[in-house]
C-alpha cells in the first residue's frame, strides 16, 4: 500500500495536486484520492487494520445507501413485522436516501452521517428526525452484518434531545381531562357499543390498538382484570404488542367490570370485545367520532368550538395522571414503576419524560417523612 502526491494540469492550463491512497485487494488493484496528506495517512491506516480484520469493503465495491436501505427494508419485512411499522420504516427511508441516497456505504463517514442530521433537522421535526436517525443507525447495522461496510457509522451521530427544546409538559385541563371533564364525559356517554370501549379506555389506559384488538378470552371477569397480548394496527390486521412490556395485566374497577359483563351478553359474536357490528375490527376513525360525539354532549369543546379532547390518547393520559394522584386527591397514588407497567411502557425513562412532573412535589415526600417520624416517635 503507498500514499502519494499525483500533479496534474487541467486543460485550461491550471496545476492541481492530490494524495492517492494506493493499494492491492483481493487482486485488484484500489486508488482513492484527497485533498489533504494527513486524511490519505489515515485513510491508508484504517484500510490495513480493516484488511487484517476481514472488514474491508473497497469503494469501488461498495453499495450505495439507497440499495442498503432496499435491503434493510426487505430484512424488516422477512421477519413478519407489522405493515404499518413497515410503512413507518419506509418513511425514514426516504429521507434517508433523499438527502445521501448515492453515498457508497464506504464513503459514509462519521462527519457525512452528522451532517445529514444536520440537514435532517433543519427540514422536519425533531421527533422525526430522531426517529429517522434511529432507522440509519438500524439500517447501517443490518449492512454490516451482511458485510457490506467495516463500521457502523450511526453510532457516532450525535443524538437528538429526546424532549427538545422547550417541549410542552402536558397539562390537566389542556392536554389531560380533569376529573370533572372525565365525570361530564362519562355523564354524556349514551349507552351504544361505544361506552363500554370509552370507558374501558378511560379507566385501563389501553392504547386504541390494544383495545382494537382485545379478545374476550384476555378479560377475566372473574377475577376483574384484563391481559393485553395482542393489538390491532391501523389496517386491520393483528399483531403483538408494541414491545415485551406492553404483555400486561391491568385491573378492572368496578363500574368497567360491570359494564362489560352486560356488554358480553349483547356484544355482536366475535372473539373481540370491542367489534363491530359486523364482528369485525373497530375503525380507529370511528371510535375517535365517538369520542368526539360524547366531548361535545357535555360540552368539552375549545375555543374554536371543536372537541377539546379530539383523540384517545388523551384518555390514556388520563388514566396515567389518575393512577398517580395521591388518593386523598381522587387518585391511585401508585409508584412511577407500576405506573410503567400498567401503561406498558418499555422503560421507566419514558414514563418519567411524560408524566413525572404529575407525580407529587419532593417538598410533599418531605412533610410526610417528617410526619411518618413524629408518628413512630410519639
Amino acid at each position: 500500500m503507498s500514499v502519494r502526491k499525483r500533479k496534474w494540469t487541467t486543460r485550461s492550463g491550471e496545476t492541481k495536486e492530490a494524495w492517492i491512497v494506493d493499494y492491492n485487494y483481493e487482486g485488484q488493484r484500489t486508488l482513492k484520492t484527497f485533498q489533504k496528506k494527513k486524511d490519505a495517512d489515515g485513510y491508508a491506516q484504517q484500510v490495513g487494520v480493516d484488511i487484517r480484520a476481514g472488514t474491508h469493503t473497497p469503494v469501488n465495491r461498495s453499495i450505495t445507501v439507497a440499495k442498503a436501505a432496499e435491503d434493510w427494508l426487505e430484512s424488516v419485512r422477512l421477519d413478519n413485522r407489522e405493515r404499518s411499522t413497515l410503512d413507518y420504516y419506509r418513511q425514514h427511508a426516504a429521507h434517508i436516501t433523499k438527502h445521501i441516497g448515492n453515498l457508497k456505504l464506504a464513503s459514509l463517514t462519521a462527519s457525512r452521517a452528522n451532517t445529514f442530521r444536520d440537514e435532517l433537522l433543519a427540514t422536519v421535526s425533531r421527533p422525526l428526525a430522531r426517529k429517522v436517525l434511529t432507522s440509519l443507525r438500524s439500517l447501517l447495522r443490518d449492512a454490516q452484518s451482511r458485510g457490506n461496510v467495516a463500521q457502523n457509522v450511526g453510532l457516532s451521530i450525535k443524538r437528538v434531545d429526546a424532549d427538545g427544546r422547550g417541549k410542552k409538559k402536558l397539562k390537566i385541563g389542556e392536554d389531560i381531562p380533569s376529573a370533572d371533564e372525565i365525570k361530564a364525559l362519562i355523564a354524556a356517554m349514551p349507552d351504544n357499543r361505544w361506552r363500554p370501549m370509552l370507558l374501558t379506555a378511560i379507566f385501563t389506559g389501553l392504547r386504541a390498538s390494544e383495545l382494537r384488538g382485545l379478545r374476550w378470552d384476555c378479560v377475566d371477569l372473574k377475577a376483574g382484570v384484563v391481559h393485553v397480548r395482542q393489538r390491532a394496527d391501523r389496517y386491520g390486521e393483528i399483531g403483538k404488542p408494541k414491545s415485551k412490556a406492553g404483555h400486561r395485566t391491568v385491573p378492572l374497577p368496578p363500574m368497567v367490570l360491570n359494564t362489560l359483563r352486560e356488554w358480553k351478553l349483547k356484544c355482536p359474536h366475535s372473539e373481540l370485545v370491542f367489534p363491530t357490528v359486523s364482528g369485525r375490527i373497530s375503525r380507529y376513525n370511528d371510535i375517535v367520532r365517538a369520542l368526539q360525539a360524547a366531548g361535545r354532549r357535555a360540552g368539552l369543546l375549545d375555543a374554536e368550538g371543536k372537541p377539546k379532547y379530539s383523540g384517545l390518547h388523551a384518555l390514556r393520559h388520563f388514566y396515567a395522571s389518575w393512577c398517580i394522584n395521591p388518593i386523598d386527591r381522587g387518585g391511585q397514588g401508585l409508584p412511577p414503576k407500576v405506573v410503567q407497567e400498567r401503561l406498558g411502557h418499555s422503560s421507566i425513562v419514558m414514563t418519567m419524560n411524560t408524566y413525572g412532573h404529575l407525580f407529587p412535589d419532593e417538598r410533599d415526600a418531605e412533610k410526610r417523612l417528617a410526619d411518618a417520624e413524629r408518628a413512630l416517635l410519639s
